[in-house]
């Protein structure tokens, strides 16, 4: 959540900064703001809304200046408005700041700067920070950048910060402490932002600040200090990144773009990891912990969202071919209870942005109990793969569209791998049965890609049901996760309420809401469940509910009783939530689309959690 982009160079700033903070529009927001610095004049824009509100606002304004920078905020601290946006300002307007995170004891140092004399104009934290940052740099007589890591060392919290100073229009200062920045390498010229996408358009050499870490930026020059004034060698990286992947490409929304690449980012996924003809599975990103796979006492899973739901489905998968005892926890719960963990324990955590700041301290506190820590991520050089001590990333790309998908089920594939992977260290899997799995597994992508030939059908459907006000989900075994995630994404996305339950619990509880105005969507292909779940829907229509089931192709029994049905290829238990979450993923998509929803950018929501 929030946005940051700051440049320094030889070209105008707020062309890029602008073009960056609408890259960066898929993170959530409700307000955005610039600030420039053009012949020692300090020019900022603020504006509740949208980025293109703010565009509209500043037309005709002074927009010069090589060096600048741009937030997209996320409301904590003060509801959203003009006031509360930023960039904030010192007393003396003086110095600006951006900030993505919480400074925890802002009240307190609020307190101190009003008896000093300072007035605030906002409700913010961030302002606070400033007006520290000021106050040091006064009191102390040193520069700008001691100024702010003396600063730094008196607050408690998480932050990305860029302050910029009107008397000193030849530098930046960038700082972090959880919340996620990078720095972009160019000629004579750098580039600040919270992630690569408002970068890679310029250079693909990026710094990835690491916590407790300042940068102080020049056109020509690039020092980095711990905040106990120790000097750091930049490392610096190569983005692997492309543009095009950051354009929609002819679709009419983001969500429904990575709804379709799902079947290239599940095969990217498993590129040069599994071996069909061989039975073999190759993670090279765990491979120097496969003798601790074979004696550990089970695995913890943390997550949250989405993740959490993926995390489900790994449990069934681990413990099915594995028999590894597996619990699943969300990171936020997880962080804030005394868990018992030990050396023996390994814990695998799930984050889409490698971001997430409950998993990331979820992570922290098993490290700290011995726990060998195993991240699953999508974003190249993230924070989760840095503090892990090992890990295997998705590679489903760049996901824009706040809503999960296609790292849904890259994060689903790779933790099918790793159950497999697990079973042929511990040898609970003979090498047919898993030729077997891999040669099916290897030709998923393709069945996904025909069930995504369901669209029209599903749109239809869609139709019916997009004035609904409630809608159940309900799945057996690893469809029960399939529900949940279904009941998220429909809710995330078309603010219509939805609940998933085990098809079994529908009984001790939620049959009560069921009449003829109720869509039960069911996961109801032909697996070990298959029976119990015609039952669930016999109990269903008993009940005049409306039954949406998700079938196996060429199905015949649920088709006699339920109202509306999508068919997926047939396909192994094991591999039944990659298939059988494509058509859940459009019915929430058409749905919301019709209801005239926000798809990409749902509201009050943020692709990535980086603070509490």
């Amino acid at each position: 959540m929030c946005g940051i982009v700051g440049y320094i160079g030889f070209r105008e700033a707020w062309p890029i900064v602008i073009k960056g903070l609408k890259r960066l529009e898929y993170r959530g927001y409700d307000s955005a703001g610039i600030a420039l610095i053009d012949n020692g004049d300090l020019n900022i824009y603020k504006k509740a809304g949208k980025v293109q509100e703010l565009e509209n606002y500043a037309e005709g304004k002074n927009l010069a200046g090589t060096i600048g920078m741009g937030h997209t905020r996320w409301a904590t601290h003060g509801a959203p408005s003009d006031r509360n946006s930023h960039p904030h300002t010192s007393n003396n307007g003086r110095l600006s700041i951006i900030h993505n995170g919480i400074i925890e004891n802002y009240a307190t140092l609020k307190e101190e700067l009003l008896r000093r004399g300072h007035a605030f104009n906002s409700d913010t934290d961030t302002e606070v920070l400033i007006h520290l940052i000021e106050e040091v740099y006064k009191n102390e007589h040193t520069d700008l950048l001691e100024a702010v890591r003396l600063a730094l060392n008196k607050v408690t919290g998480a932050y990305a910060i860029v302050v910029m100073d009107q008397d000193n229009p030849n530098e930046l200062i960038a700082a972090r402490k959880g919340s996620p920045m990078v720095i972009g390498v160019g000629k004579g010229e750098y580039f600040i932002a919270s992630d690569a996408t408002p970068i890679i358009e310029y250079t693909k050499n990026v710094i990835y600040l690491n916590d407790n870490e300042i940068a102080y930026l020049k056109r020509d020059e690039l020092l980095i200090k711990r905040l106990d004034n120790v000097v750091q060698t930049p490392y610096i990286q190569e983005l692997e990144l492309q543009l095009e992947m950051l354009e929609k490409g002819g679709y009419d929304h983001f969500m429904l773009k990575e709804i379709y690449e799902q079947p290239r980012s599940i095969r990217d996924c498993m590129r040069g990891r599994i071996y069909p003809e061989e039975g073999k599975v190759q993670l090279g990103g765990i491979k120097e912990f496969a003798d601790k796979l074979k004696n550990i006492d089970r695995i913890i899973i943390v997550a949250c969202g989405t993740s959490w739901h993926a995390g489900l489905v790994g449990e069934y998968l681990i413990e099915e071919y594995a028999r590894i005892p597996v619990e699943v926890e969300y990171a936020s719960e997880f962080r804030y209870r005394n868990p018992i963990i030990t050396e023996k324990d390994v814990v695998i955590a799930i984050s889409q942005s490698g971001e997430t700041a409950d998993t990331m301290a979820a992570i922290e506190m098993a490290k700290e109990k011995g726990a060998t820590i195993f991240g699953v991520c999508n974003v190249v050089g993230a924070s989760i793969p840095r503090i892990t001590h090992a890990g295997v990333y998705t590679h489903a790309g760049p996901e824009i569209g706040v809503a999960s998908t296609k790292a849904f089920t890259a994060q689903v594939t790779v933790l099918t791998l790793m159950a497999f992977y697990m079973a042929q260290q511990k040898g609970t899997i003979s090498n047919s049965k898993l030729i077997e799995l891999l040669t099916e597994l290897d030709c998923i992508p393709d069945k996904i890609h025909v069930a995504l030939q369901s669209n029209d059908l599903i749109k239809d459907i869609s139709e019916k049901f997009k004035d609904s006000r409630n809608c159940l989900f309900l799945g057996r075994g690893s469809g029960f996760p399939v529900a949940l995630e279904g009941a998220l994404k429909l809710k995330e996305i078309s603010y219509i309420h939805a609940e998933g339950y085990p098809a079994a619990e529908m009984k001790h509880g939620p049959i009560a809401l069921i009449d003829e105005e109720m869509p039960v969507v069911v996961i109801a292909t032909k697996n070990s469940s298959y029976e119990k779940v015609i039952s669930n829907i016999q109990e269903v229509k008993a009940r005049k509910g409306i039954v949406i089931a998700i079938v196996t192709e060429g199905d015949v029994e649920v088709k006699k009783m339920a109202d509306y049905c999508i068919e997926i290829p047939d396909a192994s238990e094991a591999f039944l939530p990659l298939l059988a979450t494509i058509p859940l993923q459009l019915l929430s998509y058409h749905i919301a689309v019709l209801r005239g929803c926000n798809v990409d950018q749902p509201r009050n929501l943020a692709k990535s959690v980086t603070v509490e």
